[in-house]
């Protein structure tokens, strides 16, 4: 199995984070941010390597700016 990405794991644990902090499931923060449900999932884990996009509108369904979801996501 490949190594994941730090900067991908930290993103998603972060996204995992604030969703749970809002008491939201994935279904429902992928419908707030008109996003699949497993895209969702793999971004938690990391697997997924979601665009500025996406990440914005995560950012926005958690009720967070881009660079609160960002912390921590250093190159």
């Amino acid at each position: 199995m490949p190594k994941r990405d730090e900067i991908l794991v930290t993103l998603g644990r972060n996204v995992r984070r604030q969703r749970e902090v809002k008491s939201l499931t994935q279904e429902k923060l992928a419908e707030l941010a008109g996003l699949d449900p497993t895209y969702i999932s793999g971004i938690e884990r990391g697997l997924r390597n979601p665009g500025i996009k996406n990440v914005a509108k995560l950012a926005k369904a958690l009720g967070i700016t881009t660079s609160e979801l960002c912390r921590g996501v250093d190159a």
